[in-house]
């Protein structure tokens, strides 16, 4: 099959290491040699744990060090900790989404703070990197942003790695990414099978072009990454994908009743890509409540949780977003 070729090729030629990239004074050589701008953004919500030190190496190693990175940002959901402060004192940008742009109202959530930060952040480059990396390392920003400067045909670039995973008092070598294992790979493999090579689809460092990422609706929450990938893909094709070994991403991992959340919202994001695009068609409206059976002694109830699964439409059809970044395109309805 001429997938399964694309594929082997694709592996072959759009699978990095991070060290391949760790001449970061070389990096630094072609960004000016090309005129770009770097952003990196954090989306938080109560990470006071990690943030500081996330923010100090970033800052330390690649815009003081080496000027590769030209802001970093923390773009934050309310965060009832010490989150904003410490990323302030760390030198970190620090905005609030629910302030970004609230004519569009608020939805909280991961998806909404990344679509917010192509609006306040001023790259031409977007690099996202969660905020609970516990072995933080400049190779996390490096690793991600070499392909993009190197190879002009690359426009994403998504992160994979080892995730040991906390059970007990025990650290195992493996075990994290299970949503990814038990829901998004099949899904993948069946419906969308040359994306079946990237190690971590839901993998949460990643970096693009700010003229692609602006073209794109964005899910407001948990199903943001597979949205964008699947995008990316149908849009501009295999060869402009790309994924880099991390080799280690120690953070903190979700219990059961999070994943199945995780995965229902991930699931509607992959069934509305379907119908949008004509795969499959549906006669029944695809909800947005996830009814979940618990027990309480040995009486069994019903809980009914339900789920905010807005898109927001693409940075650029944004009005102020265009006036900003000094767009003059065609009206659009706002």
């Amino acid at each position: 099959m001429k997938w399964q070729k694309n594929l082997d090729r694709w592996i072959k030629t759009n699978t990095f290491h991070h060290s391949s990239f760790s001449n970061i004074k070389r990096l630094v050589d072609i960004k000016e040699k090309k005129e770009l701008k770097i952003s990196l953004a954090f989306p938080t919500l109560n990470e006071a744990e990690t943030i500081g030190e996330e923010i100090q190496v970033m800052r330390n190693e690649l815009q003081i060090n080496y000027p590769l990175i030209d802001e970093i940002a923390v773009i934050d959901s309310g965060s009832t900790d010490n989150t904003l402060k410490i990323a302030e004192e760390a030198g970190a940008k620090v905005y609030l989404a629910s302030e970004c742009l609230p004519q569009y109202g608020y939805v909280r959530g991961k998806g909404e703070n990344l679509w917010k930060s192509l609006y306040l952040l001023e790259g031409d480059i977007i690099l996202w990197v969660d905020a609970d990396i516990k072995n933080i390392h400049p190779k996390f920003a490096y690793g991600l942003l070499g392909p993009l400067l190197e190879f002009d045909d690359i426009c994403y670039v998504k992160g994979f790695y080892e995730r040991p995973i906390k059970i007990g008092s025990r650290i195992r070598r493996s075990g994290g990414g299970r949503v990814t294992e038990i829901l998004v790979r099949p899904l993948l493999s069946n419906f969308y099978p040359e994306l079946s090579g990237f190690l971590q689809p839901l993998s949460g460092e990643y970096a693009g072009r700010r003229e692609i990422l602006e073209k794109l609706p964005f899910r407001v929450g948990y199903g943001v990454e597979i949205g964008l990938l699947i995008d990316i893909y149908e849009q501009y094709g295999l060869f402009s994908l790309a994924q880099v070994d991390l080799d280690k991403r120690i953070h903190r991992n979700r219990n059961l009743d999070d994943l199945g959340r995780m995965s229902f919202v991930i699931l509607h994001t992959f069934f509305t890509r379907l119908q949008q695009q004509g795969i499959i068609s549906i006669n029944k409206k695809i909800e947005n409540y996830f009814y979940l059976v618990r027990a309480k002694g040995e009486e069994l109830f019903l809980l009914k949780e339900k789920f905010v699964l807005t898109e927001r439409r693409p940075m650029i059809e944004i009005k102020e977003y265009r006036k900003k970044r000094g767009l003059y395109l065609q009206k659009t309805s706002e």
